[in-house]
């Protein structure tokens, strides 16, 4: 189910720049392999292959997920899959803090999804079409796990903004 406002889906204002990123890193990899393995004289067909493959590994491995909310859902993107939850029938929200915190989301359906919840706080369009779903889903009682933690992200993502706004005024 994919329903859109008048403008489209929103999305994550950064992913072009961190993709480029990553294409970027994998290129100079490959340049730099195969240029370190020419010159040492050891460059092959099949080791070239290799210093290739390698880079696409390395453009798989940093490519971020491309983060996109409408009306009712939430979808993640990764270079293999789609992940979409529907965000006002979600069932449990949970989050897992470490080296690397992510959001885990799960809808009536048995749709999960994972997500960076630093996209959430650097894109106020993605955060508010996931607040509006979540509304419904405690509206409707089918959100029973969770609340807590998108009520703790939403001051986090409120604090940040206002600071963001008093930095930009010069007022902070």
């Amino acid at each position: 189910m994919r329903r859109s406002g008048p403008q489209g889906p929103a999305g994550d204002r950064h992913w072009r720049g961190s993709a480029r990123f990553a294409l970027t890193c994998a290129l100079v990899f490959c340049t730099l392999s195969l240029l370190v393995d020419w010159d040492a004289g050891s460059l092959s067909p099949p080791r070239a292959l290799l210093w290739v493959a390698l880079s696409a590994a390395l453009c798989a491995v940093l490519l971020p997920q491309r983060v996109s909310a409408g009306p009712g859902w939430l979808a993640v993107r990764t270079p293999w899959r789609r992940h979409l939850v529907h965000t006002d029938a979600l069932v449990c929200v949970r989050q897992y803090d470490g080296v690397s915190s992510h959001l885990v989301l799960r809808d009536v359906h048995g749709h999960r999804l994972e997500l960076d919840p630093r996209v959430l706080v650097a894109n106020p369009l993605l955060w508010h079409e996931l607040d509006t779903g979540v509304r419904r889903s405690l509206e409707r009682g089918t959100l029973r796990r969770g609340a807590e933690v998108l009520h703790r992200l939403g001051h986090r993502i409120d604090d940040e903004t206002t600071q963001a706004v008093l930095r930009a005024s010069g007022l902070s």
